[in-house]
């Protein structure tokens, strides 16, 4: 909630107060000359102005009081306020009318009946001050969750568009056609993977972590539709070492750097793209190591750019302190080494 919307909130709060004071001289319980009388008019100052003491102490403390680790300790500590507030209250009402000189009663003798009544008014506002909290609070906490739902809908967007290449996609049907007019054996299985491609890419990668197994599962369907189209069927080296059971990782994270490798790799080596895994039980180590092509324009894409700062991002939100991502370029090798912790 914006700083306006509670400065309102606040003023018609204060504003429902002072017309409760007020009161009587709606229904007629009093003349309204008395309303400019020295007594009348100093009573709904400084009560005014006492209600407003005992109000914002309980609003900025009660949050403090909420972050106490035993309910005990916030209890005791509440009910302290509550006693030195009600003393506050008195001494402060009792020193306020003998200044004045216009007494309540003949000498204004202490009685236990200010007491009570000053604890009323200080559990009252205290209640008022706790709910108007709650709800300003409430307005901030459905506010980012407006934002943060906002902003994962546009990254999932983003992030479909962004993996959902058309190039390969129709590449790949490309490749399936070529595949069925020559009735290959290959042709169902290409069609599987595609499927189980697509399948994880709209229903999987929506959720906040994915098995490791099934990003895994993933990452071969992907490098599989991808050999379609090169004639070397040793060019991908894929390595899973460990146990990647029980492990989590989010969705899409991994085929950035992957599908990264197959544009800027040069078809001259064998392999041409290296990928290593490696799951253990503190967490999991990924590397890609591909050869770049030897031209200007590949050298200049490989230094990073959006996708490289969008992936960074995307790792410091989701594993803040808890990765490392490493990218170096060693003449005709392009590295990416992330590992990622428990």
């Amino acid at each position: 909630m914006k700083r306006k919307g509670i400065l309102l909130i606040h003023f018609f709060f204060w504003f429902y107060i002072i017309n409760q004071a007020l009161f009587p001289l709606y229904t007629g319980q009093y003349e309204a000359s008395w309303l400019f009388s020295n007594k009348y008019i100093k009573d709904i100052i400084i009560n005014t102005l006492l209600n407003m003491v005992s109000f914002y102490v309980f609003y900025f403390l009660f949050p403090v009081l909420v972050k106490f680790k035993r309910k005990t300790s916030a209890i005791i500590a509440g009910l302290f306020i509550l006693v030195l507030l009600t003393a506050f209250r008195t001494s402060l009402e009792i020193l306020f009318w003998k200044i004045q000189g216009n007494t309540i009663d003949a000498g204004l003798t202490f009685r236990w009946v200010y007491v009570w009544n000053n604890l009323r008014l200080v559990i009252i506002t205290g209640i008022y001050a706790v709910l108007i909290r709650f709800m300003i609070n409430s307005f901030k906490s459905q506010k980012q969750k407006d934002e943060l739902i906002n902003q994962r809908q546009a990254s999932e967007l983003a992030l479909l568009r962004s993996q959902i290449n058309p190039h390969f996609l129709f590449n790949t049907l490309n490749n399936i056609y070529s595949l069925v007019y020559k009735k290959s054996d290959k042709a169902p299985e290409a069609v599987m993977k595609l499927s189980s491609v697509m399948r994880y890419m709209f229903f999987d990668a929506s959720a906040d972590k994915v098995p490791l197994t099934k990003e895994i599962d993933y990452l071969k369907s992907f490098i599989e539709l991808q050999k379609l189209r090169i004639i070397h069927p040793d060019f991908v080296s894929l390595q899973i070492e460990g146990n990647p059971d029980g492990h989590q990782i989010a969705p899409m994270l991994l085929i950035s750097f992957v599908e990264n490798a197959f544009k800027h790799s040069s078809k001259l080596h064998q392999p041409g793209i290296i990928i290593h895994l490696t799951a253990i039980k503190e967490g999991i180590t990924f590397s890609v190591v591909n050869y770049l092509k030897k031209t200007k324009l590949a050298e200049n894409e490989s230094s990073g750019g959006i996708g490289l700062a969008n992936i960074r991002r995307r790792l410091q939100l989701t594993y803040p302190g808890r990765h490392k991502l490493t990218i170096a370029q060693d003449g005709e090798q392009y590295s990416v080494n992330l590992e990622i912790w428990k």
